[in-house]
């Protein structure tokens, strides 16, 4: 049980009032949306010019034709030029 004070008068929770909580809260949403997109924006551009970078340097490196051959996991492809029709 609580004890009221005999001046004291509650907050009436009218159609006004809601409304302005939702929108604080809504634009408090789209501020926190915004700030996580523009954080993975930063963090995106940061791995992107990294990866520029290392490719720069690898330009002589080729991608492997068979990768599971060169493992040893699969038969690599038998790459015979020979034109011999028997």
């Amino acid at each position: 049980m609580h004890c009221i004070e005999a001046g004291h008068s509650f907050v009436d929770m009218t159609a006004g009032n809601s409304a302005q909580r939702i929108r604080i809260g809504l634009t408090g949403l789209a501020f926190a949306f915004l700030l996580v997109l523009l954080g993975s924006v930063i963090s995106r551009s940061g791995r992107d010019d990294a990866a520029g970078r290392a490719g720069q340097n690898d330009t002589n490196t080729a991608e492997p034709n068979e990768p599971l051959a060169e493992l040893g996991v699969a038969p690599g492809a038998t790459t015979n030029n020979s034109s011999d029709t028997k």
